[in-house]
């Protein structure tokens, strides 16, 4: 019986998939994740920014969240490095929920969901951190693919 894992090799070990004989296309992601924070926290946004005794917590997670789409293959098994051409985070605020929207661009093989996924995702849990102090009331969730170009199918949420 033939395996049907595309990660599991005929020997029954991970591997990787073999994308070498794949043409090369532009490929885009965007993700988001949502943080809901108590009021105690919201109160405290000035502008466009909140700042804890750790710094500015947005500018922050938007740096975080570009280091961690750059470090994806290194987290994520068999994730091939991507060399990525651009990925920008937004942080937006709405009632007592940050909105956190991460895009992904990249020429390559394989595709770069999984960069802006984790891009948001680390954005998210920098505020975690950098809000702690003030309250545990925090929530992270709806970490979402919105949309993706590029590869075999498009899609969009």
């Amino acid at each position: 019986m033939k395996n049907k894992f595309t990660h599991i090799h005929a020997s029954g070990n991970p591997q990787m998939v073999d994308v070498s004989e794949r043409k090369a296309t532009k490929r885009m992601a965007k993700a988001q994740a949502i943080v809901f924070l108590g009021r105690e926290i919201m109160e405290r946004i000035q502008g466009d920014e909140l700042i804890t005794k750790k710094g500015p917590v947005f500018q922050t997670a938007i740096i975080a969240g570009v280091m961690g789409a750059k470090k994806n293959s290194e987290l994520i098994p068999f994730c091939h490095p991507l060399s990525l051409e651009d990925v920008q985070i937004t942080i937006t605020t709405k009632k007592s929920k940050v909105i956190i929207e991460s895009t992904a661009r990249v020429t390559g093989k394989t595709g770069v969901e999984m960069e802006a996924l984790t891009a948001a995702s680390v954005a998210a849990l920098t505020i975690y951190d950098m809000c702690k102090a003030l309250s545990h009331d925090i929530i992270i969730e709806e970490i979402k693919l919105m949309e993706k170009t590029g590869g075999k199918k498009n899609f969009k949420r």
